[in-house]
């Protein structure tokens, strides 16, 4: 009879453990003090529209610091059914993953949960992953056990179909946030105009710019179109203005250049080729106002109707061929 009753309270304190445990470790342990544990936690973005069959992951980071440390075996078991307010809500506890980094200030805890569905109902319904209840315990005191709290995180979980009449307005969830068209398309087409536009500002510095700040933008015949466009159409005003052009030329070669030269000056500056008709016309201009007032040029440029109006174009030709542009030719009478 002994053997017995020893044996039958032997099977009730086997079954009994781990309800006790249990209570132990939700209920009856203390809080563990403000500024031991800070969490961290990711969740899902999608809090909504979860069906039967879905896993919902969730990544917790907690820091402990010493002397308190986390008994592990009071982390979640995976096959653990949740409740929510007393009440099965057919999620389980799929898989667990634990990864810890201690020192001896703190330890630092990875955890990562995924639940999975296993519910379907013919409206939707809230449903929350949690609370976890994680035991601490005092490594300085070992009776000392503490609990802490990681906080629940609500769902909601919609029915595979929809059974009657549906108004959305009066079943939008309130977890669900505002519907947002998407527009990536448009953003990608609004970028690729504000580069293009960049683009072509860009370029229109580049050519019409008067700055030397610029790559290649402060070369002799920079400088020399500025000097033009300062000079008039009186004799002193031309010869100013044809003295700033020959400065240029001579600046740019390395020497003085003329019309017995201008091939040598153009095989080592291909860039001004396409304007070497102009080039030789400039040079019977300041032949014309320097030394031979009765020399008249071709008018074919317009040269004898504005001198002054043609010295400051050519001097733009020469400034585009100095930054690697190729110049339009002048028009007849321009």
């Amino acid at each position: 009879m002994t053997k017995s009753i020893r044996k039958y309270a032997m099977m009730l304190f086997i079954c009994m453990a781990p309800i006790a445990a249990f209570a132990l470790d939700s209920q009856d342990l203390p809080d563990i003090k403000e500024g031991i544990v800070t969490l961290e936690t990711k969740d899902p973005e999608k809090l909504v529209g979860y069906t039967v069959g879905d896993v919902i992951e969730r990544e917790v980071t907690l820091t402990i610091k010493a002397p308190y440390k986390l008994i592990d075996t009071s982390l979640p078991i995976p096959g653990y059914e949740k409740r929510y307010r007393g009440q099965l809500i057919g999620i389980e506890l799929k898989s667990i993953n634990h990864e810890k980094e201690e020192s001896k200030k703190q330890t630092v805890h990875h955890i990562k949960l995924a639940y999975q569905v296993f519910t379907n109902n013919v409206v939707a319904k809230n449903a929350a992953l949690g609370p976890e209840y994680l035991n601490l315990i005092n490594t300085t005191d070992k009776k000392e056990l503490v609990k802490y709290r990681v906080p629940s995180l609500t769902i909601a979980i919609s029915p595979i179909a929809i059974f009657g009449q549906v108004k959305v307005e009066n079943n939008m969830s309130p977890l669900l946030g505002p519907l947002l068209m998407k527009d990536d398309k448009e953003k990608q087409s609004l970028k690729i105009s504000l580069a293009a536009i960049v683009l072509s500002l860009l370029g229109l510095l580049y050519i019409l710019g008067k700055s030397a700040w610029l790559p290649r933008m402060g070369g002799a015949f920079a400088k020399a179109y500025r000097a033009v466009r300062k000079t008039d159409n009186t004799e002193a005003g031309l010869k100013q203005a044809i003295s700033a052009i020959h400065l240029g030329f001579n600046t740019t070669a390395g020497m003085s250049v003329f019309n017995d030269n201008l091939s040598a000056f153009l095989h080592n500056h291909p860039d001004f080729y396409p304007i070497r008709p102009e080039i030789e016309q400039f040079f019977g201009l300041s032949r014309q106002i320097y030394f031979e007032p009765s020399f008249k040029p071709d008018s074919k440029f317009g040269i004898d109707s504005n001198p002054h109006q043609w010295l400051a174009k050519f001097t733009r030709h020469c400034r585009d061929c100095e930054r690697g542009l190729i110049p339009e030719p002048m028009k007849a009478g321009a």
